[in-house]
């Protein structure tokens, strides 16, 4: 069986008619477009932290496919860079492949919540405990609601921080992201030291909260990574595309901690049989072979604090695919951010594909020239890929 073939049979036999109940914060609206999966669109305050689209999004997979041409983010086609096919695949994972944005959000308010309260007492005078972090505060006071004073003890639930504001941060690494939330900008003597220590912190909670209720795949992902890794290994295949194979190889790059991908893809990876591509389950079966474990089937999985640069930079992308033994031309990058598309640049991979359903909307996306093609649900990113190959 062809990959092609194999991904539109463990996409089709998995009978993706998808229905979504969603968390919404208090106060937030969704709007729910024809375009998006998981509540993108231009109010972006509102997610969804069900694994599904949105019941508005049900689609039929075949209809999909049948237009994905019409119905493409990208109004002209995209050139897949040359005849030789590509042989492996990396993927982000927030807002691509798990959906965990609640999650993310939650875990940032409590963690600026708590360095608030530690350090509120500076407005009145005082020293903070570490001298560094303490320089901050007045800037986050400044431009936070007047309503929520510094020489108030914030929870979680009362912390000034949008989930717009959240959304929009998310094209940081999570110490960058943090130190800007506390009020700080990158020229700030104490940016780094702020951010780091903020970081430290949030990764440890994030990723001890990581389940599948949590971070769960999106609806499909699951049978299209079973459907793009299956015979990868049917063949020896070198890094100039020498020898030939039936799948691609996996990688993940995050710009969160590398021990977050992990977690994420040993939570939600799905065990599955040799004799039938089609046939996926839940992955608590602990009689089957690693091997029929997709997550064991990564051949690269890195995170910020593993690799020398994170993305932007394509330095991740490049040791991902120095573990996989494929050159960057060879390989397609799969993401929901700008930093995706320039990261896949950087590196010199074959392509970029955008997905629609994470923490930026189209027309964010369709400003990065870098995207080969935007898809709108996992049966266009399949299409999209199959493009490649």
């Amino acid at each position: 069986m062809s990959l092609g073939s194999s991904i539109r049979t463990a996409i089709l036999l998995s009978a993706i008619v998808i229905t979504v109940e969603g968390y919404l914060p208090a106060g937030s609206r969704v709007r729910v477009g024809t375009t998006t999966m998981g509540g993108v669109g231009d109010d972006r305050g509102a997610r969804m932290s069900s694994t599904s689209p949105p019941s508005s999004m049900t689609t039929s997979i075949a209809s999909s496919r049948a237009s994905i041409s019409a119905t493409s983010s990208n109004d002209q086609d995209y050139d897949d860079g040359g005849d030789d096919p590509i042989l492996g695949i990396i993927f982000d994972i927030d807002g691509t492949l798990a959906d965990s944005w609640n999650l993310g959000y939650r875990a940032t308010l409590a963690v600026l919540a708590r360095y608030h309260n530690d350090h509120r007492h500076i407005d009145d005078g005082g020293s903070g405990e570490d001298g560094v972090v303490d320089s901050s505060l007045s800037s986050f006071s400044s431009s936070s609601s007047s309503s929520s004073s510094s020489s108030c003890r914030l929870t979680p639930e009362t912390y000034p921080l949008s989930p717009e504001e959240y959304h929009h941060g998310c094209r940081y690494t999570t110490p960058e992201r943090l130190a800007r939330h506390v009020g700080l900008v990158p020229d700030h003597p104490s940016f780094a030291a702020v951010g780091e220590a903020l970081g430290r912190e949030f990764d440890d909670y994030y990723v001890r909260l990581v389940d599948r209720d949590t971070a769960g795949f999106y609806g499909g992902i699951a049978d299209l990574l079973v459907g793009l890794n299956r015979g990868a290994d049917d063949a020896e295949v070198g890094a100039d595309g020498s020898g030939s194979a039936t799948g691609l190889k996996l990688g993940a790059l995050t710009n969160a901690c590398v021990e977050y991908a992990h977690a994420v893809l040993r939570a939600n990876c799905p065990k599955f049989s040799n004799s039938d591509s089609s046939s996926v389950d839940d992955g608590d079966d602990d009689d089957d072979d690693d091997e029929n474990y997709i997550y064991e089937r990564f051949s690269s999985i890195h995170g910020a604090n593993s690799v020398p640069r994170p993305k932007p930079y394509g330095d991740g992308i490049l040791k991902c695919c120095e573990e996989m033994n494929l050159h960057p031309s060879r390989v397609v990058y799969v993401g929901d951010a700008p930093t995706d598309a320039r990261a896949a640049v950087d590196a010199g991979c074959r392509a970029a594909i955008g997905v629609l359903w994470g923490s930026n909307d189209e027309e964010c996306l369709r400003k990065e020239a870098g995207f080969a093609t935007l898809c709108r649900n996992v049966e266009e990113l399949a299409t999209a890929i199959e493009r490649f190959l």
